[in-house]
C-alpha cells in the first residue's frame, strides 16, 4: 500500500520513480516566498531532487540576497546567506503587480506540486495568492504558508522575524542569560532553520495525504509557534503553575557539572553530566582529583548544589592547569559528555562535521552547510550554486508556452526581467 501511496504522490512525473537516488525528482516547487524560513524549506526539499522555482520581484529580487552586506554580519566578499539558502533552484523575475506576470506565476501553479509563500496576509490578498485563489486551478497543489505569528488571532497580518516572533515572543530571549547578563540577539537563521525543516515536514505530510486522498491541501506553521515549541519545557512549567528559580551565574549553577570552564589554551568547553551517580566520580577521575569524590562538601548532588561556589573554583584552578586536548583525552577516557565550545571558524572544518556529510562542496573551493536530514542508500543531490535574479525567467516561461515575442514583451513592459548567471560563484 505504501508502495502504492508513493507512486500516485508522483503520478504526474513518473521519470521520478526511475532515479531513486532523488528521492523528491519530479516535484515541481514554486518558492513565493521571500529571506529564510520559507525558501529553506524548499532548499531542504530541492536537495532531494525537487525542482525549486524561486519567484522574485525584479530588478533587485529577493531582499535576503543582500542580507550578509548588512551591518554587524561577517565581512566577506561573498554573499553568503544567498548561497547557502538560495542554492538548487531557478530564478523567475516577475513583477507580480503586472496582470501579465500574475497570470504567468498562475500558469506555473497549474504545473505546480508545492506552493510555498511567507507573504503576510494583506500581500496575498493583494496578489490574490491565497490558497482559495490557487485550488481552483490545482487541486493536487500542497500550498504552504508560513507566517510569523499564525492565521488568526490580533498579531496576524503583524511583520515577524525569527528574532522577534521565534527568539523573543516564545521567551527564548528572556530565559538564556545569567543573571549578571543582559539578554542577546539570535544568531541569523537561528529560529529561520528548524522552522523551514518543520514547513518541509508540512509539506511532506501534505504529499502524502495527496497520495491516499487524491487531493491537495494548505498546510503551515508560524515562528511563534516553532519558538514555543523550542522553548515547550519551560513553557509546560509555567502553564502548570511552577515556581521559576532565580536566575544564576556560572560560579551559582545548580548543577556544577553542567556548566562551563576554560582550559589552560583558554578553549572553553561545556559540561552536561546529567547521570551524577556515575558521572561524579569519573569526573573527578578524570581531574586526577579522586579525592574529590567522598569530599563531605561535594558528594551529594545536594551538597554540591549548596557549595557550587567553592566546587566551580576548585574545578576552574584544575582546568586552567591543562591544555584542551588533554581534557579532550581524559574525558572520553572516563566516557564524560561534554564538547568544546568551538568558533564559527572552527565549526567550518569540523572533522566530525566533515565525517558525517554536513559540509558538501558548492563550487571549486567552496563548501556549503547541508540540510540536517538523510536517508540510508539515497545520496542528495549536489548542491547548484545559488541564481543570478532572473536567470532563468526565459528558460521557464518557455516551458510555459510563451513565444519569444510574448516573454520579450514582458521584459520591456517591466513586467518580468531576465538576467544571465556570473562566472564567479560570489553569490
Amino acid at each position: 500500500m505504501l508502495h502504492i501511496a508513493l507512486y500516485r504522490i508522483f503520478w504526474y512525473h513518473p521519470s521520478a520513480l526511475n532515479e531513486p537516488q532523488n528521492v523528491l525528482s519530479g516535484i515541481r516547487v514554486i518558492d513565493c516566498a521571500t529571506y529564510i524560513a520559507g525558501p529553506a524549506a524548499a532548499t531542504i526539499l530541492s536537495d532531494f531532487g525537487a525542482e525549486v522555482i524561486k519567484i522574485e520581484r525584479p530588478p533587485i529580487g529577493d531582499p535576503f540576497r543582500y542580507l550578509s552586506m548588512m551591518p554587524g554580519m561577517p565581512i566577506s566578499e561573498h554573499l553568503f546567506c544567498w548561497i547557502l539558502d538560495g542554492r538548487n533552484r531557478k530564478s523567475v523575475a516577475l513583477n507580480l503587480e503586472d496582470d501579465a506576470a500574475r497570470e504567468a506565476l498562475l500558469r506555473l501553479v497549474r504545473t505546480a506540486d508545492v506552493f510555498i509563500t511567507n507573504y503576510q496576509p494583506p500581500l496575498v490578498k493583494k496578489f490574490r495568492l491565497g490558497y482559495e485563489d490557487l485550488r481552483p486551478l490545482n487541486d493536487r497543489l500542497i500550498y504552504a504558508h508560513i507566517t510569523g505569528y499564525g492565521d488568526t488571532g490580533g498579531d496576524m497580518n503583524e511583520p515577524g522575524y525569527d528574532q522577534t516572533a521565534y527568539w523573543a515572543r516564545s521567551g527564548l530571549m528572556f530565559t538564556m542569560h545569567n543573571s549578571d547578563g543582559e539578554p542577546c540577539r539570535a544568531p541569523t537563521g537561528f529560529g529561520d532553520h528548524p522552522t523551514a525543516t518543520t514547513l518541509f515536514g508540512a509539506i511532506m505530510l501534505g504529499l502524502y495525504r495527496r497520495a491516499v486522498a487524491g487531493q491537495g491541501s494548505k498546510v503551515s506553521t508560524s515562528l511563534m509557534a516553532n519558538g514555543a515549541w523550542c522553548n515547550a519545557n519551560m513553557i509546560q512549567a509555567a502553564q502548570l503553575g511552577a515556581k521559576f528559580l532565580p536566575r544564576t551565574q556560572r560560579k551559582t549553577v545548580a548543577n556544577p557539572l553542567v556548566n562551563h570552564y576554560v582550559s589552560r589554551d583558554q578553549k572553553r568547553f561545556l559540561l552536561c553530566c546529567l547521570d551524577t551517580k556515575k558521572d561524579w566520580p569519573n569526573f573527578c577521575r578524570a581531574l586526577s582529583r579522586p579525592d574529590l569524590i567522598e569530599d563531605p562538601r561535594f558528594s551529594t548532588p545536594a551538597q554540591r548544589q549548596e557549595n557550587c561556589v567553592a566546587l566551580v573554583e576548585t574545578i576552574d584552578a584544575v582546568v586552567a592547569a591543562k591544555d584542551m586536548a588533554e581534557w579532550d583525552k581524559a574525558f572520553r577516557q572516563y566516557t564524560l559528555t561534554w564538547a568544546p565550545v568551538q568558533t564559527n571558524e572552527e565549526v567550518a572544518h569540523d572533522r566530525q562535521m566533515e565525517a558525517n556529510a554536513v559540509f558538501d562542496e558548492i563550487a571549486p573551493g567552496m563548501r556549503t552547510v547541508s540540510s540536517p536530514l538523510t536517508i540510508e542508500g539515497v545520496k542528495k543531490v549536489k548542491p547548484r550554486m545559488a541564481p543570478q535574479v532572473g536567470e532563468h525567467t526565459g528558460e521557464v516561461l518557455s516551458g510555459l508556452g510563451y513565444s519569444p515575442q510574448e516573454i520579450d514583451a514582458m521584459v520591456q513592459r517591466g513586467a518580468a526581467a531576465i538576467g544571465a548567471p556570473k562566472a564567479s560563484p560570489k553569490g
